[in-house]
Formats: structure tokens, sequence, C-alpha cells
């Protein structure tokens, strides 16, 4: 049994995408990233980030969460 396109999965939502220019299903994802270049720094500049890829497309977007 398969799953119709209009019902997202769990990691899934509908979106607005910028190259599509309508509503799509997205699948997002949490990632922790480093944004410091300076090697002793590096441990205290870690940032969660929102990821997004546009089922459609394929385009990927990310934000920084505390910018959300």
């Amino acid at each position: 049994m398969s799953k119709s396109k209009s019902s997202p999965r769990r990691n899934e939502f509908v979106e607005e995408c910028p190259s599509c220019k309508s509503h799509t299903p997205h699948e997002v994802s949490i990632e922790i990233k480093t944004e410091s270049r300076k090697r002793e720094n590096r441990q205290f500049s870690r940032e969660p980030y929102r990821v997004t890829t546009c089922a459609r497309c394929g385009e990927t977007r990310s934000q920084r969460m505390n910018d959300a």
C-alpha cells in the first residue's frame, strides 16, 4: 500500500518553494553546524539549523534556528 502524493511523511511538511513557486512537500531536518573557523572557539560556535529539501525540485535551504 503506498501513500498518496498529497499526504506528507513524518519528516515532510508542505511549504512554499521559491523555485517551484508553489506549496510542495519538503523533507525537514535539524543539523548542528559549526560557525567559527578558529580552532580554539569551534566547540562554542555550534548552532542548530533547520534544513529543508523540496520533494519536487530538490532545492535545499537552511536557516539558522536562532534567526527563525
